[in-house]
């Protein structure tokens, strides 16, 4: 403010040194222009004039000095307070003319410039408390997307371990329906086998019973031969010498009868114990032959079973292939979330220190 009324001051002094010099020759152009006889008189005169101009110079110099240096120097001290960051000061603006309204263009420049900082101050405060809470969301949210996102591509990773174990029972179902279908097809054959062998046993055991019906045609007529012979050797007995070599034939005869009655029987006993053995084979046979039905029946069960599985297993299969593709591209959205929300954090952080920088600048105003 000094220097501005110094500055000021030096141009009045300007002024009046031009004034005065003008004034000096004026009065030197008027003293040459004078009578020799009067110039005394007139001298005097100009000389008055001009110390009474000279005076008022110094007076009007002064009195404009003071008219223009303290107005102008209260706008500069309210440009220079508003400059240094402070609207907490209130001014006085009650002047008239073009400094009053200078004053009060000033005073009116503060009040806005105050109302709009507050307004801008209140505004980066609301900001800087927003991207604090979204910085500090997004972080939660960064660190609960890449833990979704490790929990899923885990969760792939397995359906996809699951989907090979699907595929592989698959397989195996598969094979092992193979497998039951041909140990089907083999107990279908060892049935009729067993079938077979049944019936054969059932012919081996109705032929025993014909043997055992000879054998005792056969004993019969070894019975009836022996009452022969006994008759034939009381008869040659009866004949003496005549009869002593048809006694011998007889003897022979009887002796025959006798060995082929103890053959057959003999024969009869193990032709009897070869019939029960083929009764129990047969009944054991026939229970084996129902049993290998039950077992067809059971391995056509489980081969329709099989087959159902080995079918399930396949669609399974087809499910969990579809569901693993969905899986691998919910883990590329995702992945994909990650990006973009590392973005928005890194957004979002640059959003608050921009904040906090504004907040910062927006302070160096003192408002109260």
């Amino acid at each position: 403010m000094r220097l501005s009324n110094l500055t000021i001051r030096a141009w009045l002094m300007l002024t009046f040194a031009t004034v005065l010099c003008l004034s000096s020759v004026a009065l030197v152009l008027s003293i040459q222009a004078l009578d020799p006889a009067k110039a005394g008189t007139a001298k005097l005169g100009l000389f008055s004039i001009f110390g009474l101009t000279v005076l008022t110079c110094i007076t009007a110099t002064w009195a404009l000095t003071r008219a223009i240096s303290q107005p102008l120097g209260e706008a500069i001290l309210i440009a220079e307070t508003v400059a240094s960051g402070d609207l907490s000061q209130e001014f006085s603006t009650e002047r008239e003319g073009e400094f009053g309204r200078l004053l009060q263009a000033l005073g009116e420049m503060e009040d806005t410039l105050t109302d709009l900082v507050g307004r801008i101050k209140a505004s980066t405060d609301t900001i800087t408390d927003a991207a604090a809470d979204i910085d500090s969301g997004h972080a939660d949210l960064t660190r609960h997307t890449e833990e979704q996102a490790a929990s899923l591509h885990e969760t792939s990773h397995s359906m996809q371990q699951l989907a090979g174990t699907v595929l592989l029972n698959a397989e195996r179902a598969e094979s092992a329906s193979q497998l039951a279908s041909h140990a089907s097809g083999i107990a279908e054959k060892g049935g009729a086998v067993v079938e077979h062998v049944v019936r054969t046993m059932d012919a081996i055991s109705g032929s025993s019973r014909k043997i055992v019906d000879i054998i005792a045609v056969i004993d019969g007529i070894a019975f009836q031969t022996n009452i022969l012979a006994l008759n034939a050797a009381v008869e040659a007995a009866r004949a003496g010498e005549q009869g002593r070599g048809f006694a011998v034939v007889a003897a022979e005869v009887r002796s025959l009868a006798q060995r082929s009655a103890s053959a057959a029987k003999e024969i009869s006993q193990l032709i009897g114990d070869s019939v029960r053995h083929v009764e129990n084979g047969a009944e054991l046979v026939t229970q084996a032959g129902t049993t290998m039905r039950e077992v067809v029946e059971e391995v056509r069960r489980m081969t329709a079973l099989l087959g159902d599985i080995s079918k399930t297993s396949q669609e399974q299969r087809e499910d969990l292939q579809r569901v693993t593709s969905a899986m691998d591209r919910m883990d590329q959205v995702t992945q994909h979330n990650v990006t973009q929300v590392s973005r928005a954090a890194q957004a979002a952080h640059a959003l608050s220190s921009q904040a906090k920088e504004l907040s910062s600048a927006v302070g160096a105003f003192k408002l109260d």
